[in-house]
């Protein structure tokens, strides 16, 4: 059997798929990775601020048919970069659903060249204007199920 590699972009939203599954909000798992010159400089997933209780555990605090108590994965994953002083410029982000409003605006601000997303989610007709305007590119990715279904470690075939 021939093995092939999984490609970049697959490669990069199956860590974000990962990350999606540590949120704590009962609404909507979303995982976010930020990547420059092929490599993760950082993740998030959507869940409450350190410290506070979580969603999962309390309910959803909801306003306006928002959940305040949940921080986006993208916020999350560029505030961890502003934590640790590590650029973001140039970089590309990688989420799970096409990004909301507020958060096209960070991608924006934070200097994110490129937007790849899995699924589609509420696209935002402003934040797609934004994103034209300012040059942001924007990929759906589409997750090969093959790569998943076909992987080997040792004698063990994982399928799912």
């Amino acid at each position: 059997m021939t093995f092939e590699r999984i490609p970049w972009d697959q490669y990069f939203m199956a860590q974000s798929v990962l990350l999606a599954m540590r949120s704590t909000c009962t609404r909507l798992a979303v995982g976010a990775t930020i990547v420059r010159d092929s490599r993760v400089i950082a993740g998030g997933y959507n869940g409450s601020v350190s410290g506070d209780v979580h969603c999962i555990d309390e309910g959803c605090y909801v306003v306006d048919n928002h959940c305040v108590r949940t921080i986006h994965a993208e916020m999350n994953a560029i505030l961890q970069c502003a934590k640790f002083g590590v650029p973001t410029e140039g970089a590309e982000i990688y989420v799970t659903h096409f990004p909301c409003l507020q958060c096209t605006k960070m991608i924006i601000q934070a200097g994110i060249k490129k937007i790849h997303y899995l699924n589609n989610y509420r696209n935002d007709e402003y934040a797609l204007q934004l994103l034209a305007q300012t040059n942001t590119e924007v990929h759906q990715v589409e997750l090969d199920k093959n790569f998943f279904a076909e992987l080997q470690f040792g004698d063990e075939e994982i399928s799912g």
